[in-house]
């Protein structure tokens, strides 16, 4: 049924309704049911005045707007209504963000999201001009080469960040420890995705930090397994300020540790949607090998996948803070006209059926690490964020945290005076850098003195 609008349309915009319009008309042909009706009905008499809306704007607009303006525009409106992490990607952002996921892009390295309308870093990658800088999770971006970010959207924001290798960005952020402006010129570059780094720490202590999760992730951990990080007494598996990535190789990385177990579960509207991800890859490190996994506030997604994984199966002890939790699951839509369509379609929860969804991952020895609390921002703190299932209970990591004995609260303490290192902790001589990183020293104290209990070792002994 042809839905009228005014008579003086453009004819690339009366062309673009016209197909909007049946195109919508032909999915609610085959996807209609009698529940649904209703608010179909309403979803319909809606759209009639979207449509005029736009007619008004292309006839009246003071200046003419271009029609992929408007249509982006309006797209990126409705997605804005849903969660902050789905998005419209234009035929070049689309691009680019095929160009990340296999391994590098240009720009300054940090992962940032909104919070309560200002633009906030989530993590600055390791080893990225952002990271060398200075900046820090939690910082508010208020303004980018003096462009103020108030209610600027991730997308325009990302634009103005990214760009040729040698230019320079200048962020004005404020920093809720020190209450005052930063002004932070980083110079921008290739950001390679370093996705693995291995170390021997000392004789039999393996060190085995994932930055992300990308295209070859699992393929670099189980080279490092298998190459670097062998015959071991014990081995730290580092997901702190890993923003995540792809879920497929989240749960590959998993089964290097765990073998064929659940690793995730997904929960969506629809029935594809839904479902128990096992991993299918034999185990790696061997099953007697302790395990402890560092996770922080900016563990997020697919590293809170690895880390609820490995808790559930009793495989790993996990050592830090409360991770970020983001537990929400993106499909990546490709359009006709070569842009996409970033869309929320499930929840992930663990093999246990916790949600991560804005709860995150509660560590089982709580230890604060060098971010000061002040300013910190976890999937909870996002605007529009979709709750989770403990968000209006008792905080799930109270009782973890009354059950600290005396000596991590006293550890706890003494943290906050850390002074700057000054350098990446990676470059620094292990004795130097477990000064500056207590959660790290408290991982290499408990393998060294046999405190993580394995019950995927016993598992296989009794051959279960």
């Amino acid at each position: 049924m042809p839905m009228p609008v005014a008579s003086k349309t453009a004819p690339s915009v009366r062309r673009f309704i016209k197909k909007f319009v049946w195109l919508y008309a032909v999915s609610l042909v085959l996807t209609a049911a009698p529940a649904r009706a209703e608010s179909e009905a309403d979803l319909w008499e809606k759209l009639k005045v979207f449509t005029r809306i736009m007619a008004e704007v292309n006839d009246k607009f003071v200046e003419r707007p271009k029609g992929d303006e408007l249509v982006y525009g309006a797209i990126r409106g409705m997605l804005n209504s849903l969660d902050p992490h789905s998005s419209f990607l234009t035929p070049e952002e689309m691009k680019d963000f095929e160009q990340e996921t296999r391994g590098s892009f240009f720009g300054v390295g940090i992962e940032i999201s909104q919070r309560d309308g200002i633009l906030t870093v989530v993590s600055p990658i390791e080893d990225t001009p952002a990271y060398r800088a200075g900046l820090q999770a939690g910082d508010h971006i208020i303004k980018i080469d003096g462009r103020a970010t108030k209610d600027m959207t991730l997308t325009e924001a990302v634009k103005l960040i990214r760009g040729a290798k040698g230019t320079r960005v200048v962020f004005t952020i404020s920093r809720e420890k020190t209450k005052s402006l930063h002004t932070i010129p980083v110079t921008r570059d290739r950001i390679p995705i370093r996705t693995v780094r291995s170390q021997i720490l000392e004789p039999g202590y393996g060190y085995l930090r994932i930055i992300s999760f990308q295209g070859d992730t699992f393929d670099a951990v189980r080279q490092a397994l298998a190459k670097e990080l062998v015959d071991l007494k014990g081995l730290i598996l580092d997901l702190r300020n890993d923003p995540g990535g792809l879920l497929d190789q989240s749960i590959k990385v998993s089964g290097l540790f765990l073998g064929r177990e659940v690793v995730v579960e997904t929960r969506g509207r629809l029935e594809e949607q839904n479902g128990r991800h096992v991993s299918e890859t034999d185990m790696v490190l061997p099953p007697d090998c302790p395990l402890v996994v560092l996770i922080n506030e900016g563990s997020a997604s697919a590293s809170e996948i690895v880390a609820g994984a490995l808790q559930d199966h009793k495989r790993a002890l996990l050592v830090g803070t409360q991770s970020f939790g983001k537990g929400s699951v993106q499909t990546i839509l490709p359009m006709p006209d070569g842009s996409g369509l970033r869309l929320t379609t499930a929840r992930f929860y663990t093999p246990s059926g916790r949600s991560i969804q804005a709860d995150g991952i509660t560590p089982d020895i709580e230890i604060p690490g060098r971010q000061p609390r002040e300013g910190v921002l976890r999937e909870k703190d996002l605007d529009r964020h979709l709750p989770g299932a403990n968000e209006n209970r008792q905080d799930p990591a109270s009782e973890a945290r009354e059950q600290l004995s005396e000596t991590k609260e006293s550890a706890a303490g003494e943290e906050a005076d850390l002074p700057d290192p000054g350098r990446p902790l990676s470059e620094m001589p292990l004795e130097e850098r477990l000064k500056y990183d207590p959660q790290l020293a408290q991982a290499l104290t408990l393998l060294k003195e046999n405190k993580v209990s394995n019950k995927i070792a016993a598992k296989n002994k009794r051959g279960g």
